[in-house]
């Protein structure tokens, strides 16, 4: 019975960490295996479910409105039911799960999906929690935010990222401090959204009786709570950006507001340019790159996803309704 259940891998890791990047690469990757990649976000619109590449034949499904620790976790059962009987009837064909958690997620209540849910028990095993850390973020996010320590503590693999923006003996300290928080962990690191398959699927790692140690009502507490000051909010417009105006207002918004900017990432119609234009940040850092080309007769819309604390909302407002190219 073991053989048959369907492996899920619970990818999670604070905004910003490079969960979408690595998922991304592992899409590519010619390893045969055919992947359901489940996807939540946390805010009113979602944009990752955009950034995935989608000519690989895997079936990626989009939660948005919640996180999926708690107001949609009803939805993920819903969901993984309903993978399980088209995999049954032959009308989906997937062998293993991909679940990528919002970076505000406490990835406890999702694990506890595998073992509660006597459905879902019959089909899917928890293969293991693999947990980014943006290593030069990490120190500030341990410090403030709970989810992010929770991230780490229920880990089973762990890997490093953006290990190339600080020096060595910050990441060996980041390091010890994984390892205190988490010996049982191994660490491993993620370059540029590049790992091994190894670090992150067929670990067979999650073992509930080590979780139970740290966590005793693991099986019978589905309570949970995020930071009320964490908001989101979403920029939307059809007419094209112009880019010079794009540019220089972000970079300004980041000098100022960049410790309250927690996460920010979305994909812009530009004038003149005919791909999408991928931008993502995390507080001071921020990078753009070309996406897909816009299709033939496709909407071209600019989405855009800001997630952070005392936001200055009606001054993203403006400043981006001003880079709008007027007809």
């Amino acid at each position: 019975m073991t053989n048959r259940l369907i492996p899920v891998t619970i990818l999670t890791g604070f905004l910003g960490s490079g969960k979408t990047t690595l998922l991304n690469y592992i899409l590519k990757q010619p390893h045969g295996h055919r992947i359901a990649v489940i996807e939540n976000e946390f805010g009113e619109a979602g944009i990752d479910n955009e950034l995935l590449v989608q000519d690989q034949g895997e079936q990626i499904i989009e939660m948005n409105n919640g996180c999926i620790c708690c107001t949609v976790r009803g939805d993920l059962v819903r969901i993984l039911g309903e993978l399980a009987a088209k995999r049954t009837a032959g009308t989906v064909k997937f062998d293993r799960v991909v679940i990528e958690t919002t970076g505000l997620a406490d990835p406890a209540p999702v694990a506890q999906t595998f073992f509660v849910d006597e459905d879902i028990v019959q089909h899917y095993m928890l293969d293991a929690i693999v947990t980014l850390v943006d290593v030069k973020h990490a120190p500030q996010q341990l410090d403030e935010h709970h989810e992010a320590q929770e991230q780490v503590g229920f880990a089973d693999r762990i890997l490093l990222t953006k290990t190339d923006l600080v020096s060595a003996s910050d990441v060996q300290a980041m390091r010890q401090r994984l390892v205190r928080m988490n010996p049982r962990a191994s660490i491993a690191e993620s370059r540029k959204g590049v790992a091994a398959l190894n670090d992150v699927l067929d670990i067979r790692g999650f073992n509930l009786s080590a979780i139970l140690e740290i966590e005793p009502d693991f099986l019978s507490d589905v309570t949970h709570e995020h930071d009320d000051d964490i908001t989101s909010f979403v920029f939307r417009e059809t007419r094209p950006l112009d880019m010079e105006k794009i540019e220089d207002f972000l970079s300004a918004i980041v000098q100022v507001h960049g410790a309250s900017l927690m996460r920010y990432k979305g994909i812009l119609h530009i004038a003149g340019v005919p791909k999408r234009v991928i931008f993502q940040g995390v507080h001071m850092l921020m990078g753009s790159d070309l996406g897909a080309p816009w299709a033939k007769g496709e909407l071209r819309e600019s989405k855009m996803v800001f997630i952070g604390k005392d936001m200055p909302r009606e001054v993203l407002e403006k400043g981006l309704s001003q880079a709008v190219v007027k007809a």
